[in-house]
């Protein structure tokens, strides 16, 4: 009899010969600018950390102690046994922070996404989604049973399109979107969106898992520096990158959050954060809100690199595998590899080959690769606590590869 499972395999090898496969690496140390990996120190240039906030020793003291005081896990779902003052502080501090009536907290940012969508709308629905959004809106879209179409990557008027052929089909419309595209570092065309929003009667929610920490006057997100801080939109964002801890929260009025209370089935059925991260992500948007510095420091390094790698890329030899810096607006810089190595995987395989090199000379850097993007690059996140000197670093790495040395 043929066995069952032996199809495993046979997917295995084609991801392997796409170069397309993954695997994990250890990193050991506090979070930071400079961690150890594969025996050897590598400034960390592929965390999400941007403020450098995930090991303050603040944060572990608020951990420590909030473990101390509850114990290490919720026990069960928050509507159970798994609901702690310490939830509900942080709920009040974020929306706090994003100036809404109400937040509510996930597990997870990917939960969040999935338990709101999923709540939002359902199979006599339309979903309008940026093809390039990230993974947990398409598989929420997916799983809501609801129309899903894309519209072409931050362009309104495609997505103005989209809702005159379709809205009047459908009872509801939600109109998906990142605040900041995690792999390629832009930002949406928020105002443009809401406007559309407005006239065809749709809804809107916008991840900033990227965002939040990181952009506006405040730290509140894409929202705010867009301005578009108060209007009617749902806000999803993690806990997980700029504020140092894990977990997702939605933002928003108060009915709807009260509706996801009672809808969203990854709430509802997911044992609560622990009091540790949820202590953590308190202290961590007291920060944010106190040392606006971090913020500054951020996107300084944000305008040094993008300017340096400008400059390294500008006449590159006939040799260089890279090509060019993606337009971006935040802390993620990508340089995508040339477009004529695409054929039979050899764009993966490169990229993969760079990070190697580079990890050799004491840098991390993420190397994406499709199906996550379309054409494969070396993805670069900052650091608030990074120096001078790492970004010097990372430029004169870049500076041989483009130069073929």
């Amino acid at each position: 009899m043929a066995d069952p499972y032996g199809w495993v395999d046979n997917a295995l090898a084609t991801i392997h010969r796409a170069h397309w496969h993954r695997a994990v690496q250890p990193l050991d140390g506090l979070p930071g600018p400079v961690m150890t990996g594969q025996g050897q120190p590598l400034v960390n240039f592929a965390s999400n950390d941007y403020l450098g906030l995930a090991g303050d020793p603040r944060l572990r003291a608020a951990a420590i102690a909030a473990l101390q005081q509850y114990g290490t896990g919720s026990t069960g779902s928050r509507l159970l046994s798994g609901h702690r003052p310490l939830h509900q502080q942080l709920e009040q501090a974020l929306a706090d922070l994003k100036g809404t009536e109400a937040a509510l907290v996930f597990s997870s940012g990917y939960l969040a996404n999935i338990g709101t969508i999923t709540a939002l709308v359902g199979q006599r629905d339309l979903i309008l989604s940026d093809q390039y959004n990230h993974a947990s809106l398409i598989n929420g879209a997916k799983l809501s049973g609801a129309t899903v179409l894309n519209y072409r990557h931050c362009d309104p008027q495609h997505l103005q399109e989209q809702l005159t052929q379709h809205r009047t089909q459908y009872r509801r419309c939600l109109i998906l979107t990142d605040s900041v595209f995690s792999m390629d570092g832009d930002l949406c065309p928020l105002p443009e969106i809401l406007a559309l929003a407005d006239d065809f009667e749709a809804m809107v929610l916008v991840d900033e898992a990227h965002g939040t920490g990181v952009l506006g006057a405040t730290g509140a997100g894409g929202v705010e520096q867009l301005g578009c801080r108060g209007r009617p939109l749902v806000q999803m964002g993690t806990l997980s990158k700029a504020l140092g801890s894990l977990g997702g929260y939605v933002a928003g009025s108060a009915t709807l959050i009260d509706l996801l209370r009672n809808r969203a089935s990854s709430w509802i059925y997911t044992t609560a954060l622990t009091p540790a991260a949820t202590a953590a992500a308190c202290q961590a948007i007291a920060i944010v809100q106190a040392e606006p510095e971090r913020r500054d420091r951020l996107r300084a390094h944000q305008q040094t690199l993008a300017q340096g790698l400008d400059k390294v890329l500008a006449d590159p030899s006939p040799q260089s595998p890279l090509e060019r810096r993606l337009a971006s607006a935040s802390p993620i810089l990508c340089i995508e590899v040339k477009a004529e190595v695409k054929a039979a995987g050899k764009n993966a395989a490169m990229v993969m080959a760079l990070k190697r090199r580079l990890m050799a000379q004491g840098l991390l850097l993420s190397a994406v690769r499709p199906p996550t993007v379309p054409i494969s690059r070396l993805r670069i996140t900052l650091m608030a606590t990074h120096t001078s000197e790492h970004l010097d670093q990372l430029l004169g790495a870049l500076g041989e590869i483009v130069a073929g040395r």
